[in-house]
């Protein structure tokens, strides 16, 4: 069976060493000292480790079942999820006032990250319970803050977010769920939504679903979506529960991997609802929710790369399969093991160097979040939403492809579900897919994020990068040969792409949007080369001044070095599929597809 550990060394590293978090002026921040910081990561590596990570295989299993209108989860599930909820793990950065810990976000994507390594299908309840009180928390009433929060960070109720029709997918301006306003202010909800996460389950005492739906009378379109909170329960002024709501499960969606995830399709049946924002601006309410999950989504493709990468090499270490070209590494036994390949070297240093530079990527932006909300710093907010994209696109595609590579290493044993590595790319499939697919995720970057706010975010970018690579040369030649010099030539690829598009989208807008999955990994890369550059410092750092552990700093500087040489230069790639525009991507006719 496989295994997880969490990476709690390497996750302090980057908080500490990289990111300096302590000495932030972000509010909160100065309370994040290395002693507390690693008690939290090691009891969080602990619990996911030892209890939620061996459930991964049977969830995958298992499944969960329909059974007389309940969903009931896989063997030891429920019990699980008891344990998170006592350790308080599912309201680490939520409100005190509504019992949760008031941790930064940074503290809170570091731990879930272990959970989503450890279990992604099992993880999904409480992330999208998450996300659901987020929204709640920004555009609900007081009223409702105060009858669903309690009970949602707790995780004692869990929530949900309906969007996808059957006939409506990305363009939710088609959907058909209806709301009809009511004498005493509620609404009757009537529809059906399908690929509904954790739509029912036997977790919890009540399920809040989020639901998008048109107010009847209103604008046709997107203009016309509003979005409601449908408890499954109905609750009642004291905070009881009351009478079950026209809400129910049609079936279980029958899906490629997270199988231990309730996808659900619901019917909505003249189910009470009460509207969370204002009527007609429910993608402003749902977008809150939408935007945390899409960086909880680009965190699941880090997650599922590293725990593949994990059991990838045990397996290489452990496995015999040939001699090495350069001669025998182990003459005690009939041939040496995988990793002694030059091909399979490549393989493995491929998955490391993503896993660890993703890490710091998506904890940098997890402190842009923290400076947004806790400060009001409106740059950060404006450089994090640039970003969100790139973090669910970038990180989900590759994620993808780092656990075929880990699979790939076990030859057929790596087909073969004994060996559990096929439940990590099925599993990380989905993140390609859901949240926004991810080719919808370049578009937005392409035709909306680039141009916010007149283009001053990526322009602060591209000032990040330059600024680095201008404070740092010059004092190493090695450094600056490895690191700096790759950093600002892959800079430059993504600065002649962004012009590009500015000469020629405007007069053919398919030159710009037939480049912009290209432009969205191109970006990736150079998000993940600047988190490399400065993971490299960091180490020539701590191994001057003197450490106790020189082989981690002088690891990090190797595996930094490779990611630069070999997976940064793909930038010039990116750029040349960019310049050479749509007439060829838009050539054929439909009838000679």
């Amino acid at each position: 069976m496989p295994s997880y550990t969490a990476p709690t060394k390497d996750m302090q590293f980057v908080l500490h060493d990289v990111l300096n978090i302590s000495q932030s002026d972000i509010p909160g921040y100065s309370d994040l000292e290395p002693d507390f910081t690693s008690a939290v990561l090691e009891e969080a590596g602990k619990l996911t480790s030892e209890v939620i990570a061996p459930l991964n295989v049977v969830g995958d299993k298992e499944g969960c079942r329909l059974e007389n209108g309940v969903v009931y989860t896989p063997k030891g599930f429920k019990e699980a999820f008891e344990q998170v909820k006592e350790g308080g793990w599912t309201g680490l950065d939520m409100p005190e006032e509504y019992g949760g810990q008031n941790m930064p976000v940074v503290i809170g994507s570091a731990v879930g990250e272990f959970f989503s390594g450890a279990n992604q299908a099992f993880t999904m309840y409480q992330g999208l319970t998450h996300g659901a009180a987020s929204a709640i928390l920004a555009h609900g009433t007081e009223s409702q803050k105060d009858t669903y929060l309690p009970k949602m960070v707790s995780c004692d109720w869990t929530g949900t977010m309906n969007l996808t029709e059957p006939h409506c997918g990305t363009d939710l301006g088609l959907m058909r769920t209806k709301a009809a306003p009511q004498a005493d202010g509620s609404y009757k909800i009537t529809g059906q939504k399908i690929f509904i996460s954790a739509g029912e389950h036997d977790m919890s005492d009540n399920i809040i679903h989020l639901v998008l739906a048109k107010i009847e009378g209103g604008p046709e379109g997107i203009a016309g979506v509003s979005l409601f909170i449908v408890p499954k329960f109905m609750v009642n002024d004291d905070g009881s529960l009351g009478e079950r709501n026209g809400v129910s499960v049609g079936s279980i969606e029958e899906k490629m991997g997270i199988h231990g995830n309730s996808t659900c399709v619901m019917n909505y049946d003249e189910a009470t609802g009460f509207l969370l924002g204002t009527e007609h601006k429910g993608m402003r309410a749902m977008f809150t929710m939408m935007n945390e999950a899409r960086l909880g989504v680009g965190m699941q493709g880090l997650s599922q790369a590293e725990v593949a990468y994990q059991n990838a090499l045990e397996y290489c270490k452990d496995r015999l399969q040939g001699r090495a070209v350069t001669g025998v590494e182990a003459p005690d036994k009939p041939a040496d093991p995988l990793i002694v390949h030059p091909d399979v070297r490549r393989s493995l240093m491929d998955q490391k160097s993503f896993a660890e530079g993703a890490r710091a990527f998506i904890l940098w932006g997890a402190t842009l979040i923290d400076a947004a909300h806790r400060k009001g710093d409106k740059d950060a907010d404006g450089l994090v939403s640039l970003m969100t994209p790139v973090i669910k696109g970038f990180l989900t595609d590759q994620g993808y492809d780092m656990t075929v590579k880990a699979q790939q290493l076990y030859g057929g044993h790596g087909y073969i579900e004994e060996w559990g590595m096929s439940q990590f790319t099925r599993d990380a499939r989905i993140a390609m897919i859901y949240e926004g697919a991810n080719g919808v995720q370049a578009l937005d970057l392409v035709g909306r994020k680039l141009a916010l706010d007149g283009g001053k975010h990526v322009m602060a970018f591209f000032d990040i990068v330059k600024n680095f690579a201008k404070e740092n040369a010059g004092q190493d030649a090695e450094f600056d040969k490895d690191f700096i010099e790759p950093l600002k030539a892959a800079s430059k690829d993504l600065q002649a792409a962004g012009m590009y598009f500015m000469q020629n989208g405007m007069k053919n807008p398919n030159h710009a949007l037939s480049g912009s999955n290209d432009f969205m990994h191109m970006f990736g890369h150079v998000c993940l080369g600047l988190m490399w550059a400065k993971m490299g410092l960091a180490s020539k750092k701590a191994l001057a001044e003197g450490t106790g552990d020189p082989a981690f700093y002088e690891t990090k500087l190797h595996t930094g070095r490779y990611y630069m040489a070999r997976q940064l230069p793909a930038t010039a790639l990116h750029l040349s599929r960019i310049q050479s525009g749509a007439d060829t991507v838009m050539a054929l006719d439909v009838a000679n597809f």
